[in-house]
């Protein structure tokens, strides 16, 4: 039977599912990515997510650490097959059953993982792939269906691919938008399944890089408070860039033929450190404007009154070892820093006014490693260059929070990250003797010199917090799996 065939087949089957469109209720979520070596505990992320009663969780693999501290924990998960695996599902039917067997059924049942949906691949179709997972996508989708029927969860564990805004485009208004030429068939096939089973399109949708990105980009239309530059498509009228970049999905989905698909946000959110414009000012505001604009069920212009199904936020944490290729923000868009320590005041609708920081953090001992004073600094740049490699200095740097600290203040930031990074190995703070432990805290003003975790008795494993690692910017490439 041809993969055609097959796909029709399945559509045939699901389509016994009863259709659903437009979801009505709308719950915000979060993305948990682990790509920092600062890793909380998952025991007391998940306590964290309980304590700010988030109850959906996005994941970027389906990572057992993570997972065997979800059980019995009330919140709906989202597991994700990584793209690098897509092409030996889409080969084979028994990689798909092992993977579901792996992944999925030793999870779920009474008490169990609650895991809701499964993520075929992170942003597949970006630009910058130049098409090497394009064709992988489909079988695999079907292959991993038909594992669902054969283990009885089909009509629980929903499939979806989380797509990357550029997957379409306009030329200038929203009504315009269609899917990228060479994704059309690809796209029809996939809606068609989604439709048929009941699951929303996923898609990310980042404002803050459309800011990023150009400087002729007007500010106001990135937040949510109206803008006085405006964009006028006949009828309607679009004040912020959120708006216009889910209807002008909502137009693409509709010259397909699937206008009515629900449509689930995979990542939103706002940097707040790493470029002029990430800041935690502009963050609070973009973050708490869509949750509010989400839970008023305002919609767009398009979807009046209909919110998106589902609003995933990036991210949940800080991730100091993601690739820095898209920017220095890349490494600052959790909503908690890396200790799950509360960043802002933010309300998620879900009942607390503002968000609860994390409890009984592991914290290695109150020490920090610091630029000498008693030494001269003349031969510092090979230090700072090999500290500044393997761990996080982006706040120093243009844009950044510690910009400002002075040259002394440059050095021993540079060093502290790389002796927390390091566990506080004294080894590490030695460089050739121009740096001293201390056991005052060396922070200054908004610039804070973070203590590392003890995860000695954790092995939580890195996945990837795609974000925008794996860019919904065209020009990027991902420098990590996915």
């Amino acid at each position: 039977m041809g993969a055609r065939a097959v796909l029709l087949a399945l559509l045939l089957a699901l389509s016994a599912q009863g259709r659903r469109f437009l979801a009505a209720d709308a719950a915000v979520g979060v993305n948990w990515g682990t790509l920092s070596s600062h890793r909380v505990p998952p025991s007391v992320v998940v306590d964290l997510m309980r304590a700010n009663r988030i109850g959906k969780v996005k994941l970027f693999d389906a990572d057992p650490t993570v997972l065997r501290a979800l059980p019995g924990s009330g919140i709906q998960v989202m597991v994700g097959i990584t793209n690098d695996a897509l092409a030996v599902i889409a080969g084979s039917a028994a990689a798909a059953d092992a993977w579901v067997a792996q992944n999925v059924s030793r999870y779920v049942g009474r008490g169990g993982v609650d895991i809701r949906y499964i993520a075929v691949g992170n942003e597949p179709f970006l630009t910058s792939y130049q098409g090497q997972f394009q064709s992988y996508v489909i079988p695999a989708m079907m292959n991993i269906q038909q594992s669902l029927v054969r283990a009885n969860l089909a009509n629980y564990v929903k499939l979806v691919v989380p797509c990357n805004a550029d997957a379409y485009q306009s030329a200038s208004v929203p009504s315009q938008g269609v899917f990228r030429v060479e994704l059309t068939q690809i796209m029809t096939q996939l809606a068609a399944f989604l439709s048929s089973s009941g699951a929303p399109f996923v898609v990310n949708i980042y404002p803050f890089l459309s800011l990023y990105q150009s400087s002729d980009f007007p500010q106001d239309y990135a937040f949510f408070e109206g803008s006085t530059h405006p964009v006028v498509d006949g009828p309607n009228t679009y004040y912020n860039a959120f708006d216009g970049n889910f209807d002008t999905l909502v137009s693409a989905l509709s010259k397909i033929g699937y206008g009515q698909l629900p449509i689930a946000i995979g990542e939103v959110g706002w940097p707040t450190d790493g470029a002029s414009s990430a800041n935690l000012t502009a963050a609070r505001a973009f973050n708490q404007g869509l949750i509010n604009r989400v839970m008023n069920n305002k919609g767009t212009p398009l979807r009046p009154g209909v919110p998106p199904a589902d609003v995933y936020l990036f991210s949940l944490f800080d991730e100091e070892q993601k690739s820095i290729l898209p920017g220095n923000f890349e490494r600052h868009w959790g909503i908690f820093s890396f200790d799950g320590q509360a960043k802002y005041p933010l309300n998620l609708g879900l009942g607390n006014p503002v968000l609860k920081n994390a409890k009984e953090v592991p914290y290695l001992p109150s020490r920090w490693c610091i630029a000498n004073p008693a030494q001269n600094l003349d031969s510092v740049a090979n230090h700072l260059k090999l500290a500044c490699s393997l761990a996080d200095c982006t706040r120093l740097y243009y844009g950044g929070s510690c910009n400002g600290i002075g040259e002394n203040g440059n050095v021993s930031y540079a060093f502290n990250s790389y002796y927390q990074q390091q566990k506080q190995d004294a080894k590490s703070c030695n460089f050739d003797g121009l740096g001293m432990i201390t056991y005052l805290d060396p922070s200054m003003d908004d610039c804070h010199f973070l203590v590392g975790i003890d995860d000695s008795r954790s092995s939580a494993v890195s996945s990837c917090g795609c974000g925008a690692c794996c860019m919904r910017m065209p020009a990027y490439a991902c420098l990590v799996n996915q």
